[in-house]
């Protein structure tokens, strides 16, 4: 397969490289992925994350196998063990869907890796479209809110919601922005504020617990989000504490818009109740661990509820912008995913 270098993913010498997301941003370390084990363990410990980026990374790295010569039941099994590794993130699925049509052909070789390729270029401009269209609703002087990550750590090319904020720094309408650190793994303070700053965007990080006051105080003019899924009926899994901020925006009449490509989007899921949630480990939030160690501060065996993502309905949200265009509420409600206009 031919180099290929993004953001977060490398292709050198026939290889798969993932940028270590852990590790950032004291160090930056590319960790080899030769393997699905080794792919499988990077998404779990949250060294590749980002909805577009998990599909894309599972695409590139089945590509690789076959071009190295895995064989066609061999490759089919390791589909279905990348497609388990994170369950809520829909683009994952829905990249291994186009994968698994490719491995049918007769030359699986060239068919996987062109498809691999196309899905990285797809994502490119998908991003790009995204940024068209949400920059287009970010008022001259924005004070914007985000959560989580979102921007080129997260996908093939500028981002998501990140991307949308980056293009209307750019265009000269954001003032600055909010981000949250995002408990419990800290993706806003360690990847966000990272970002933001290599952008040279001017930010200011707060505790997720700050938003409330912030929103109270009128220094907040719109909050964006990206998604890892969008139901049918348009409810919204995205990073835990998301819902939190959306039911906050609704009381202070704050606009929440939720930028994502159309990768994002499962028709086969009726509602916000049919996602499947992400559970993840305990020691996430008795503690702290990274590229300085690890520190833990709750009692030893403290019982913890850790979901990795949560819910929030369409009626908490004021439109989706989506590679398509924004939908607005009123679609969403008719049922239709349609685009109120190109981007």
């Amino acid at each position: 397969m031919q180099t290929l270098s993004t953001t977060s993913l490398r292709i050198r010498d026939n290889q798969l490289w993932i940028l270590d997301q852990q590790a950032l941003p004291q160090q930056k370390i590319w960790c080899p992925t030769p393997d699905v084990n080794e792919l499988v363990g990077h998404i779990k410990a949250l060294r590749v994350r980002g909805a577009p980026l998990i599909g894309l990374s599972a695409s590139l790295l089945l590509a690789l196998l076959a071009e190295n010569g895995m064989a066609k039941a061999a490759l089919a099994d390791a589909l279905e063990v990348l497609r388990a590794a994170r369950p809520t993130a829909v683009n994952l699925m829905n990249n291994l869907d186009r994968m698994k049509l490719a491995l049918a052909q007769n030359d699986v070789v060239s068919a996987m890796s062109t498809e691999a390729l196309r899905l990285i270029d797809e994502d490119k401009a998908l991003c790009e479209r995204i940024a068209a269209a949400g920059s287009a609703l970010i008022a001259p002087g924005s004070r914007l809110l985000t959560h989580c990550n979102t921007g080129g750590l997260a996908t093939a090319g500028v981002g998501t919601a990140l991307g949308v904020i980056a293009r209307g720094w750019q265009q000269g309408n954001v003032a600055s922005v909010w981000v949250d650190e995002t408990r419990p793994l800290l993706q806003g303070g360690r990847l966000t504020a990272w970002e933001l700053g290599e952008l040279g965007v001017p930010y200011r990080l707060i505790c997720d617990s700050m938003a409330a006051s912030l929103m109270a105080r009128g220094e907040v003019d719109a909050v964006w989000m990206g998604a890892d899924r969008i139901a049918a009926n348009g409810d919204v899994a995205n990073k835990i504490g998301t819902y939190s901020l959306a039911v906050l925006a609704h009381y202070h009449n704050i606009p929440f818009y939720v930028a994502a490509p159309h990768t994002t989007l499962d028709r086969a899921c009726p509602n916000g109740d049919a996602i499947p949630i992400e559970q993840r480990t305990a020691a996430e939030v008795t503690g702290v661990s990274g590229s300085f160690g690890s520190v833990h501060w709750a009692p030893e065996n403290a019982a913890v509820y850790n979901p990795a993502f949560d819910v929030t309905p369409a009626s908490l949200i004021s439109g989706w912008v989506l590679d398509s265009g924004v939908v607005t509420p009123e679609q969403v409600t008719a049922g239709e995913f349609l685009p109120l206009h190109q981007g």
